[in-house]
């Protein structure tokens, strides 16, 4: 194997990990949630917040983090900061355990992921450029289609097993890259982030998860809930401040203001809101209203993440020849569909083959297409000198909106109605075809923004 494919071979298992993470937890959740038996609902939504929150909040910093210290020294330091949380996860005597761990993992792959393709894309010829970009994406696209099957393969097991599968390919891919990468930084890069920015960040929508995880037990009009918002709103506004005066803010104002940058960002959030809760939704439908085993429930799954391979494949395309606006608007109203048709035909038996391949499989391609679009509608709007930190503001927003849609959904389904199991569900998915339809809405103000050609590779 040439040198650029050892590579590419070796910071694409950190993609993978960071994608299969996502995927194989939320098909293991019933499982950790009947071995932690005491825990609520709104407790074990934190297993999943806690990580979208951190890694969120530590992305940028993570980034330019590593631009000043090495790319290489960074990428190998977070493969070894998340194989080792994995393995603590996966020992967690308690929930309080788990979620701070998964605290520790994020931080791992805040460190991984900016830095992966500025490891990859020195080793390619420019001309050869956009085609490793194009396999560098699709290995999330492959650890998101295995995590169902796998997850639910492993948690025959144990549940814990989900995290200790991280262990031995993160490993390897440390010695393998040890030997192989070649360290690489931006001389330039001589400020230190705002590392407090990214807490106050984390802090003020960590606040803001748990007014609304909470909400059904402590009240809607409670103190409590409405001092969580309030200090949320407060936090946020602090933190935006900040950006505004700080040399190396988390997220610059300047760039918010680039044309179709803030509102392609503010589509994301809402969209992966609606995605997030999608995805834990479908677990928890299976396993606890149809009562799938979760290895039952994980294969049952695997065809929407494929469909949303197949339909990122096809975004790219369509963006290429027609612009944003072309993938967008039928992904965005393919996906609000595809939740419609669940939220009315759904029943408490089970008719898979009726009544949800057929939507998992339309919402998957209806999916891809609005990632695809998104994504490309973020690229077009930024110069080559913003690239990288535009699309790290871009992998922020997709982080914050899945932590904020799980939340969402965790308030919804956590009071279950015992004589209609259907009924919160329907809820839920009602709310996520709302989402696709303000998502499709909002793309239409994206224009016709084609694809830009490939962009420099980061210094």
């Amino acid at each position: 194997m040439s040198r650029r494919w050892q590579v590419f071979t070796i910071v694409s298992a950190g993609v993978f990990l960071s994608s299969l993470d996502l995927f194989i937890v939320n098909i293991a959740f019933p499982a950790i949630n009947r071995d932690f038996a005491d825990a609520t609902l709104a407790q074990l939504a934190w297993i999943l917040d806690a990580y979208a929150i951190v890694f969120a909040a530590l992305l940028v910093p993570a980034g330019r983090m590593a631009d000043r210290a090495g790319r290489k020294r960074a990428f190998l330091a977070g493969l070894a900061v998340f194989s080792l949380a994995s393995a603590a996860c996966a020992a967690a005597p308690s929930v309080a355990f788990l979620v701070a761990f998964r605290i520790v993992q994020a931080a791992g792959a805040a460190l991984i992921v900016p830095t992966s393709l500025g490891l990859i894309l020195p080793e390619f010829a420019p001309e050869e450029r956009a085609k490793a970009v194009g396999l560098w994406a699709a290995m999330g696209a492959v650890g998101a289609a295995a995590g169902p099957p796998i997850g639910g393969l492993l948690v025959q097991g144990s549940w814990r097993l989900v995290f200790l599968v991280s262990v031995p390919v993160g490993a390897a891919a440390m010695i393998a890259g040890a030997r192989v990468l070649r360290e690489q930084r931006d001389e330039t890069a001589t400020r230190m982030p705002d590392l407090p920015g990214a807490g106050l960040l984390a802090s003020a929508i960590g606040v803001l998860v748990l007014g609304i995880v909470e909400g059904p037990s402590w009240g809607w009009g409670s103190s409590r809930v409405l001092g969580a918002f309030a200090a949320a709103l407060a936090g946020l506004a602090v933190f935006a401040w900040r950006s505004a005066r700080h040399h190396t803010p988390v997220v610059e104002p300047a760039i918010l203001r680039l044309p179709g940058f803030g509102l392609a960002n503010a589509a994301t959030l809402l969209f992966f809101a609606a995605f997030g809760a999608m995805v834990l939704a479908a677990a928890l439908f299976l396993t606890g209203v149809w009562h799938y085993s979760v290895l039952t429930a994980g294969l049952a799954l695997a065809p929407g993440p494929v469909m949303a391979a197949v339909g990122s494949a096809a975004g790219g395309r369509i963006v290429t020849r027609g612009g944003v606006r072309a993938a967008a608007v039928p992904g965005g109203l393919l996906f609000a569909g595809s939740m419609t048709a669940l939220a009315l035909w759904m029943t408490p038996e089970p008719h898979y083959l009726t009544r949800y391949l057929p939507w998992n499989l339309l919402g998957g391609f209806g999916i891809g297409l609005v990632i695809a679009s998104l994504s490309a509608a973020v690229a077009a709007s930024l110069p080559s000198q913003r690239f990288a930190t535009g699309t790290a503001i871009f992998s922020m927003a997709r982080q914050i909106g899945i932590a904020l849609g799980v939340a969402v959904l965790v308030a919804i389904v956590s009071v279950p109605d015992a004589a209609d199991p259907v009924g919160v569900f329907a809820t839920a998915w009602t709310a996520m075809a709302m989402g696709g339809l303000v998502v499709a809405a909002m793309a239409t103000g994206l224009g016709g923004a084609r694809r830009p050609a490939p962009q420099p590779a980061p210094a």
